[in-house]
């Protein structure tokens, strides 16, 4: 089979497709045909230098995919040969033509969801609920969603206004700003341009996948008894320096990284993917890749050139 391997840390160009043995899947696990694979912006930064909860190299990228179980490695497994599956491969050997998987861990997909849809829903679906959720968000609460055009920004941005918050959404140039309003954000402003925070207001609700500077100045925003919530920090090396003293002295409640247990994980994937099948949340996928393009694909997600999600297609 195809597969793409990661042998050494660094720039986009030290992933490459081999020609790779088949794997075999041992009792309690499955085989999947692939047909997408997910990328993260935390594959993006192991890759170029081994940060993140991922087995050190050699290895096949990939924490999650999506496609058909082709075979089983027990006779307790054979029932789910044939279905339509998304999973999270445990941390490796997501970018092949086939993956060994938990079968435990595989969620059926609706008959009304794509398979590119419920990919691209499996870690940022679960991931966005988690948030909504952690951030306590009520009708009328002003919620600021930063990165609204990216793959995690843009389903906070559905949620949150399903749950009647006013969202003010801030993202990166006038593409990813027209994006977030059809998606249902109220306000729509670009932090490229000076003076973004004055135009922003006061808030109720930070919601944080950016860090650095951007998510510093979204904290002074908020207003008495408002919430934080940081879950990545895509264009700084950590999450934002709010000290507890400072928040606390604010009465505002700061919560960094968003993470649930294997089971609340698979709960949270297969509620999100419920949402899609009831047309009540909408994955947005900018970028396409074939699986040799994996380098590409990491290229463009560091450019942050990337809108929405971007998946690798097997």
């Amino acid at each position: 089979m195809r597969a793409v391997w990661l042998r050494e840390f660094g720039g986009p160009e030290v992933l490459g497709v081999e020609e790779t043995p088949e794997p075999v899947p041992a009792p309690g696990q499955v085989l999947i045909q692939v047909e997408y694979a997910n990328i993260t912006w935390v594959e993006t930064m192991f890759r170029a230098n081994g940060v993140g909860p991922f087995p050190q190299p050699p290895l096949i990228p990939g924490n999650g995919v999506g496609g058909v179980i082709v075979a089983a490695g027990s006779s307790s497994e054979e029932p789910l040969v044939g279905k339509r599956v998304v999973t999270g491969t445990g941390g490796a050997g997501g970018y092949a033509e086939l993956a060994a998987v938990n079968a435990a861990s595989v969620i059926e997909v609706p008959a009304d969801v794509p398979t590119d849809d419920a990919v691209a829903l499996l870690a940022d679906g679960r991931t966005a609920l988690m948030i909504i959720d952690a951030a306590g968000i009520k009708p009328g609460d002003r919620v600021l969603v930063e990165a609204a055009a990216g793959g995690v920004g843009s389903l906070l941005v559905q949620l949150a206004v399903a749950a009647g918050a006013n969202v003010v959404a801030v993202a990166g140039g006038p593409r990813k700003v027209a994006l977030a309003r059809e998606l249902g954000a109220g306000e729509a402003i670009d932090y490229l341009e000076p003076g973004w925070a004055e135009a922003v207001g006061r808030v109720d609700v930070v919601l944080d996948g950016v860090g650095g500077a951007i998510a510093e100045a979204a904290f002074d925003l908020l207003d008495r008894d408002g919430r934080m919530i940081s879950f990545g920090f895509s264009s700084a090396a950590d999450w934002p320096d709010v000290s507890e003293q400072a928040a606390t002295e604010r009465g505002v409640r700061v919560r960094r990284g968003v993470f649930g247990k294997p089971d609340e994980q698979i709960r949270r994937s297969t509620e999100a993917l419920a949402l899609a099948a009831a047309a009540r949340l909408r994955p947005v996928i900018g970028q396409r890749f074939p699986l040799e393009r994996a380098d590409d694909a990491h290229r463009v997600m560091e450019s942050r050139a990337a809108v929405g999600k971007t998946l690798l297609t097997v």
